[in-house]
């Protein structure tokens, strides 16, 4: 059975789905995203994900193609239509059709594409064991904040990572992390300090990383938002990750370097369970 997807106004089954050639997400990766995740056919963190659209649509000069009400109707219904009980639904804005040239086109409507995905999150059993990732150089564009379409070097992060047996990779530029390939990297020092690089536009600024922030500042944590060396991470007692699509990960293992016994540690478990209480909690 298909899945019924969103294209421009209209829900159709996943192979009977066509966007224009000339859309100029497909031709210069004139678009931006969002990934909102779904537990119990409940969408987590929804509203921030969509004033977070908001920005990076403003940042690019680009229009909106519906407001939050619709958007959320529409991501309700796909639910509906396709039963997804946990997992995600992705969504992309790009700037539109029009013939191809670099500069903005004068007159061109926004296009609005949805999916789902069933995704086990809750009992992923890479949160039971851990991931292990490799650092390497981000070749990444300057505006990181806005989450765009153009995911290539992205893609060649996680696929070199892949080849060298990892899971995942964390990014250096000027001798410090970034963040991951599609998540917020975060580590927890000897003293207990969870330490995760600060908002800039070197980062995404992740929805998962600001929720987790919460729950760490309710529960009496102590977090530091500074950028930190390989060094550091190589250290460090445990580290983990965030995402929308994976919640809190903890990892394991940074290239050589197994962080404390291997396995997931107490911090990251403990981050990881108030997350996912606050967001079963949340889900609308």
């Amino acid at each position: 059975m298909s899945r019924t997807v969103y294209v421009n106004g209209d829900y159709v089954a996943e192979q009977d789905a066509k966007i224009s050639i000339f859309d100029r997400g497909f031709l210069f990766a004139d678009g931006v995203y969002e990934v909102s995740s779904v537990l119990g056919g409940k969408l987590v963190d929804n509203a921030a994900h969509l004033a977070r659209l908001d920005r990076s649509l403003n940042e690019l000069n680009m229009a909106a193609p519906a407001d939050h009400a619709g958007i959320t109707g529409i991501q309700k219904e796909l639910i509906r239509r396709n039963g997804l009980t946990e997992g995600v639904v992705y969504l992309q804005v790009t700037r539109g059709a029009a013939d191809r040239d670099f500069n903005f086109p004068e007159v061109a409507e926004p296009s609005l594409v949805m999916f789902t995905q069933e995704k086990n999150i809750l009992e992923a059993p890479t949160a039971a064991r851990g991931i292990t990732v490799i650092t390497l150089p981000d070749i990444r564009w300057q505006r990181r904040d806005i989450k765009t379409v153009g995911l290539l070097p992205a893609s060649l992060a996680k696929q070199t990572a892949k080849e060298r047996g990892a899971d995942d990779a964390w990014m250096i530029e000027d001798g410090h992390i970034t963040e991951g390939t599609s998540n917020n990297a975060f580590i927890v020092t000897d003293n207990g300090d969870i330490i995760t690089r600060q908002l800039s536009n070197s980062i995404l600024h992740g929805i998962t990383r600001k929720a987790v922030l919460k729950v760490v500042a309710e529960a009496g944590l102590t977090l530091v938002e500074r950028a930190f060396t390989p060094d550091e991470a190589y250290a460090a007692r445990e580290a983990f990750s965030t995402s929308a699509s994976s919640f809190v990960m903890p990892v394991v293992k940074i290239d050589d370097h197994i962080l404390g016994n291997g396995v997931p540690g107490p911090v990251a478990q403990k981050v990881r369970a108030l997350y996912v209480e606050e967001a079963l909690k949340s889900a609308v």
